[in-house]
């Protein structure tokens, strides 16, 4: 029930990015609301996490704040809900820790623009090494984390509006960072401090920035597939870049010393090299360096 009424909420949502001058009128969900209620959420490290512990956050809608912690608890923090059964669930198995939104049963669609409804998360993480797993539907997410050690990171979400940023390196390497969004405004930011061999970004329609800023230590390859879209990619001065661009119908705007050579562009620089492999059926493509 839960999974069918979110794809009708990214579903209304979406439709709202996509045009300004479009309103819906939302049913009542049926939902009783009572008193804000904050919970403290405190995860200890699994006893079998080994060498890397597997955290999932499943966050449905409303407000989710992520930072590094400095405490030795896997996450600790508040949520903060006027529903009960926004209540979150904190399930554990071997070194599988999963912190999700409550068994809900929607008779409509909640609406959390607005001040009826309050479903707030605000956790910090600690810096032992994880994989990091975020599924979240229609939501505001502001998320540092820089100075973490993410062996992994995947974020899966609907229609969203996230900052999301690696102010400091992360501290091991990171095999992969899997980030895939519908009609979303996404902001990546300090990407190279992230330390990943592998970056996927799949993105529908919306308005995406990828901000490679940070310290490029190896090389590092990135695959961008977005629909009817606007994309900017920046990349800093000195960064030795390739974008190679597959780009049906898009328009393609360049700022910096990008040398364009047909669809392929290239950044002089020293040191590791960063190889962005971009598909864009329609919108616009922005090149910046900086």
């Amino acid at each position: 029930m839960f999974g069918k009424t979110m794809l009708i909420i990214i579903s209304v949502l979406a439709l709202a990015v996509l045009s300004c001058s479009f309103t819906v009128n939302l049913p009542d969900t049926g939902f009783k609301t009572g008193p804000t209620t904050t919970d403290e959420i405190n995860v200890s490290y699994p006893a079998s996490a080994g060498d890397v512990a597997e955290l999932t956050l499943e966050f449905g809608a409303g407000e989710l704040n992520i930072e590094p912690g400095i405490g030795e608890d896997l996450v600790a923090g508040t949520a903060k809900y006027n529903v009960d059964e926004l209540k979150p669930v904190v399930n554990t198995n071997g070194n599988q820790v999963t912190i999700s939104t409550g068994d809900m049963e929607f008779s409509g669609i909640p609406d959390f623009r607005g001040d009826k409804y309050v479903n707030e998360w605000k956790f910090e993480l600690g810096s032992a090494p994880l994989d990091l797993l975020i599924k979240a539907g229609a939501y505001k997410g502001e998320i540092e984390l820089g100075g973490l050690s993410l062996a992994s990171l995947k974020v899966t979400d609907g229609a969203a509006d996230v900052n999301l940023s690696f102010s400091e390196p992360n501290l091991v390497e990171m095999k992969t960072l899997r980030y895939e969004t519908g009609a979303s405004s996404v902001r990546l930011e300090g990407l190279a401090n992230a330390n990943f061999d592998q970056m996927i970004f799949k993105a529908g329609a919306g308005s995406y920035v990828l901000d490679f800023s940070g310290e490029l230590l190896r090389d590092a390859t990135v695959n961008i597939d977005a629909g009817l879209s606007n994309v900017e990619i920046i990349v800093p001065d000195g960064v030795s870049a390739r974008v190679l661009v597959d780009r049906g119908l898009a328009n393609v705007d360049i700022t910096g010393d990008w040398e364009k050579s047909g669809d392929d562009y290239e950044l002089a620089g020293e040191g590791p090299r960063l190889t962005i492999n971009v598909n864009i059926g329609a919108g616009n493509l922005e090149l910046r360096n900086r």
